[in-house]
């Protein structure tokens, strides 16, 4: 597999993180290394990284791209759920930010054994590790209601029903397994009604890697141990490449920057919130044209950056 990765918003979160020699970070979603790469260089001569990623062959890969920082990176094959867990056993506990670059990589998008893409047959895996159920097991296991519930709630299929109906009729005869079998189904669907300008397939198969990978569930369970974890001054940017992704960060910088979380009829404060951050990024940080046109996988990026006061 090609060593080639290509950050996204790289100068961005650079900018916006500021890291600076000695300081310590940690990357909770490693992919090739482009951001952790970077952050290395201006941390340099003394500073350490935490380097995560639940992908075994995305690690390898970092490991080859960062081999002259080895010395300074703690490389952990695990989900980033595990936070809290993974910092203790590091024993370093003072940490300058914390980056999530959510979604996937386009390593493993490439990577034909995995059933992410719908341009290649592949089998139904969806797996950023090893463990735990398949895309395919949930198609072919789940009832019809929970998958028009993962369709609606994670890809905003409006034809969820009737996709989730096919996928059900068409089991019954053979099991759906491969990529090129659920894409054949979700077409037939599509067939005599209007397309959207993204393939038709798109927006289910991004529910289904959502599901496989919890993703949903891991971002909000990771947000809160990230700031306990973080320095006074330390930031924490997130990258994400949905709308359900960023709605769940937006929202938490902005509970987490107020004082009281109380209903607006509450004349006195009685819940004792405090703020914890200040949001650094007022408007959701975009790529540029000039990015776009040289990795159209940024196109969908959005960054938001938020400081622990």
């Amino acid at each position: 597999m090609s060593l080639q990765h290509e950050p996204v918003l790289l100068n961005e979160v650079i900018e916006y993180l500021n890291p600076r020699s000695g300081e310590n970070f940690i990357d909770c979603t490693l992919g090739g290394g482009g951001h952790a790469k970077a952050i290395l260089k201006k941390t340099t001569p003394g500073g350490k990284l935490i380097a995560i990623d639940l992908d075994t062959k995305a690690l390898e890969i970092a490991k080859a791209n960062l081999k002259e920082y080895s010395n300074r990176i703690i490389f952990v094959n695990d989900n980033y759920k595990h936070l809290e867990n993974i910092v203790a056993s590091s024993k370093i506990n003072i940490f300058a930010g914390i980056l999530l670059d959510l979604g996937f990589s386009s390593m493993e998008l490439a990577d034909e054994s995995r059933g992410f893409s719908f341009q290649k047959d592949a089998f139904l895996d969806m797996r950023f590790g090893t463990s735990g159920k398949t895309a395919a097991d949930i198609l072919n296991g789940y009832k019809e209601a929970d998958l028009i519930r993962i369709f609606k709630d994670y890809g905003e299929e409006r034809h969820s029903s009737l996709i989730a109906r096919a996928i059900v009729n068409n089991r019954g005869k053979e099991k759906i397994t491969t990529t090129n079998q659920l894409v054949a189904i979700i077409e037939t669907v599509y067939k005599n009604r209007p397309k959207p300008k993204i393939h038709v397939a798109t927006k289910v198969f991004q529910a289904l890697r959502i599901e496989v990978n919890e993703e949903l569930n891991n971002l909000q369970q990771v947000l809160p141990v990230a700031l306990k974890l973080l320095n006074r001054g330390g930031k924490i940017a997130v990258i994400s490449f949905h709308s359900l992704e960023d709605r769940i960060v937006k929202n938490f910088f902005k509970q987490e920057a107020r004082d009281c979380l109380c209903p607006p009829k509450v004349p006195l404060c009685n819940c004792g919130h405090k703020a914890s951050l200040k949001i650094l990024s007022k408007k959701v940080i975009i790529a540029s044209e000039q990015e776009i046109k040289n990795n159209p996988r940024s196109r969908s990026a959005k960054l938001r950056v938020a400081v622990k006061i």
